[in-house]
């Protein structure tokens, strides 16, 4: 389990809550007791048949309307001020699916509640972050991203088999929704599956069990499993696609993890190497895929100036403009993303200078570059 990969996470939230002291001296213990729940897992009920029909399971999904927070468009800052951004170039139409990142931060239950309109905290940060991380796949026709019983941070820096239980139920609902999301879209419609962290997690899973040898691996254009480690030899192979290698490839996946440089992601190595893959085997110190964000390639670097434009955001996390020729970035050996000297971002940097939190926020429009051009290159790929 990756344990320790989400210590960076919970370690920043609990530095606010704790007490930077305390945390100096405890990082780890003070973080599980924190975000580790106490109570018995209780199990939970599988959704039931359509469930995922209701609106109220969604964030984002057509007809929404300004209330999406997936929709929301940023402007670009310049020496002029705020410019509106460019309008997106004629697209051809595709669907995209959004898993968010772990939102829910309680100890009183191993998942987040659904009824009742979930957990107040947990629904605000979730439409936070998918205003940064989902809003650059808004060319998009058609975007749905749904609401889950997440797994709670704490699930995932335990060993007790209550966190794995949550994990699993999580991974269940965004499977149910997944497959709603398919019976949808029109059946000749690409699609795009995108998510961070622990959405990305579920999203591996989904590929290796669902998307995999589907009628709808045909129609996958790419995914973008951000802000989880992917295995080259131990993940790529199950999941059924392989890495992309050209900025105008298809069916392919992308995946990084950004840190400024001095860089220390020894947590994340560690844990990257010891926690089961989708083969079942720890991967130990074989590569992580590293796409470069700026290239669309994997590997590789690229200069500060090719990047179109990073989402600065407010520290509420809120708002943001964009900000173009801010980072560069380089995939080492060990498959980390660096972005050069440490760009001011907010106050969620983690230890290590770990960028995790702004994994899409510091390639924004790149992003949006990226994924209108894969659907191009599927779109004029020959009738299957």
């Amino acid at each position: 389990m990756a344990r320790k990969f989400l210590y960076f996470v919970a370690f920043c939230i609990t530095l606010v809550i704790a007490g930077a002291i305390l945390l100096a001296l405890f990082p780890n213990q003070l973080t599980k007791l924190a975000t580790v729940p106490s109570v018995a897992f209780a199990p939970v009920k599988p959704l039931e048949a359509n469930a995922y029909e209701d609106p109220a399971l969604w964030y984002s999904r057509p007809g929404i309307g300004l209330k999406d927070p997936a929709r929301w468009q940023p402007a670009y800052a310049n020496d002029r001020g705020l410019l509106p951004t460019p309008a997106d170039p004629p697209a051809p139409r595709f669907a995209v699916f959004f898993v968010h990142p772990t939102s829910y931060l309680n100890r009183e239950s191993w998942n987040a509640p659904l009824e009742n309109g979930g957990d107040p905290d947990a629904e605000r940060i979730a439409r936070i972050y998918l205003r940064g991380m989902a809003s650059p796949f808004n060319a998009a026709s058609e975007i749905w991203a749904p609401r889950y019983r997440q797994a709670t941070m704490g699930a995932f820096l335990t060993d007790a088999p209550e966190g794995k239980q949550a994990i699993d139920a999580a991974y269940a609902d965004v499977r149910e929704a997944y497959r709603y999301f398919l019976s949808s879209i029109d059946p000749d419609t690409p699609i795009v599956l995108a998510g961070h962290s622990q959405g990305s997690l579920h999203l591996k899973r989904l590929l290796a069990e669902e998307v995999r040898g589907s009628p709808a691996a045909e129609r996958l254009v790419a995914a973008y499993i951000i802000g989880w480690p992917v295995s080259l030899q131990h993940d790529l192979p199950q999941m059924g696609f392989p890495a992309c290698a050209a900025p105008e490839q298809a069916g392919c996946v992308l995946s990084w993890q950004s840190f400024a440089e001095p860089a220390d992601p020894s947590l994340v190595l560690e844990a990257y190497g010891s926690m089961p893959a989708l083969d079942g085997d720890a991967p130990g110190t074989s590569p992580m895929l590293c796409t470069n964000p700026l290239t669309g390639t994997y590997g590789g670097q690229a200069p500060a100036s090719s990047n179109l434009g990073t989402l600065v955001p407010e520290d509420s996390m809120e708002k943001g403009e964009l900000a173009p020729g801010l980072v560069p970035a380089r995939c080492d050996n060990r498959g980390v993303l660096l972005i050069g000297a440490p760009p001011e971002m907010g106050s969620y940097v983690l230890p290590g200078n770990n960028y995790h939190v702004y994994d899409l926020p510091l390639f924004w429009a790149n992003t949006k570059a990226d994924v209108i051009r894969r659907v191009e290159t599927w779109t004029k790929q020959p009738a299957k």
